[in-house]
């Protein structure tokens, strides 16, 4: 065993669990720290790129309608925290910081049990389900945004809550000073557009429908760069191909950050994540929510939108004729996009992956 400290992170596989894990491990690694990190198999497949990180994957079930459902989770769960037991002796970690997703419950659990320090990060505007059944008992709660439900509206969970931002990869960071692209009335007009770690079908329909109402002068300024799953690629490309506009689509981006960067516009769901390295790159965006229970997306895109980086179309609103309206309103005026990128970089936290690596230090007392 190495005499370095150590942290593990356990996130849910998704990217907006993942991505600030990878973020915080990338700080922690750079001061002298040894990370381990606690996913499962979604998020144990992705590119860790030189960080000198271990991985371990956690069993974790998300629970289902139904009694068979709720049982095959119960039984995971358990599963899940009986391997945690066992990381928590094998690596004898010095904090235990999680980051929503119910992968994150049995390592978190098992911390607390053994009453090591743990910390929770929320990365939305609403408290996660996994993270709200482990608040109790974490020493510290991490929150990327100011008012947070279910932790700045509880007395005894706001007690313990810091304002840290939502870490973000050095990849995202480094283009937070790239100028916003060239931009005039007949220029070309770059617009990125990602549906979450998943791609969404609902962009495959509407953009392209929004963009045949476009009249053919905006048509063909536009370069359209698009996620798309691959069940609809060959349609999606098809229907830009015959308005004779120039698209590139693929299933997954590795280079996001510098498409980000080179865009004029974003557009896409509105996940903790996805708001977070569009507001550091200073982008400006419509935002998609995807619908909660909690409106979680929506509160999360409402933070750019107010202000004055976004727009924000949810539900039926986003449809072809009312985003054909918002393209070419925006294509017409160079000037207001400008703007919608210098308010959206306003509300930039490109530093909250330091912030959460001085807590994870404090409370680890660890100082190689």
């Amino acid at each position: 065993m190495s005499n370095k400290p150590t942290a593990l992170l356990a996130a849910g596989g998704t990217g907006g669990h993942l991505f600030p894990a990878l973020a915080l491990a990338e700080e922690l690694l750079k001061d002298g720290w040894e990370v381990i990190i606690a996913t499962d198999e979604r998020g144990a497949r992705y590119d860790k790129s030189d960080l000198n990180y271990q991985t371990v994957v956690i069993s974790s079930g998300t629970l289902k309608p139904g009694l068979l459902g709720k049982f095959k989770a119960v039984a995971a769960l358990g599963k899940g925290i009986t391997q945690s037991f066992g990381i928590m002796r094998k690596y004898k970690p010095d904090v235990v910081v999680g980051f929503g997703g119910y992968p994150c419950f049995p390592p978190l659990f098992a911390a607390q049990i053994l009453k090591e320090p743990t910390l929770l990060h929320e990365a939305n505007a609403v408290l996660g389900k996994a993270n709200k059944m482990l608040a109790a008992k974490a020493n510290n709660i991490a929150l990327s945004l100011p008012k947070t439900k279910g932790v700045t509206d509880h007395k005894k969970f706001k007690e313990k809550a810091v304002v840290t931002g939502n870490p973000i990869r050095s990849a995202v960071v480094a283009k937070q000073s790239a100028p916003y692209p060239t931009l005039d009335a007949q220029g070309e007009f770059k617009i990125f557009i990602m549906g979450g770690s998943q791609g969404a079908r609902i962009f495959s329909d509407v953009i392209p429908a929004a963009v045949k109402l476009l009249a053919k002068a905006d048509q063909q300024r536009l370069h359209i760069v698009q996620q798309c799953r691959e069940e609809d690629m060959e349609r999606t490309q098809k229907a830009y191909t015959d308005m004779g506009v120039k698209c590139t689509l693929k299933p997954f981006f590795h280079d996001a950050p510098q498409q980000l960067a080179d865009c004029h516009l974003f557009i896409g769901r509105s996940g903790a994540s996805t708001v977070a390295d569009v507001a550091v790159v200073g982008r400006p965006a419509i935002f998609v929510p995807l619908k909660h229970a909690d409106h979680q997306q929506k509160l999360n895109a409402d933070v750019v939108a107010d202000m004055g980086g976004a727009w924000v179309l949810e539900g039926d609103d986003f449809n072809a004729k009312e985003l054909a309206k918002h393209l070419v309103k925006l294509m017409a005026e160079p000037d207001t996009l400008k703007k919608a990128a210098k308010n959206a970089a306003s509300a930039g936290q490109p530093q909250a992956a330091r912030n959460l690596a001085n807590i994870v230090k404090r409370l680890g007392k660890g100082t190689p």
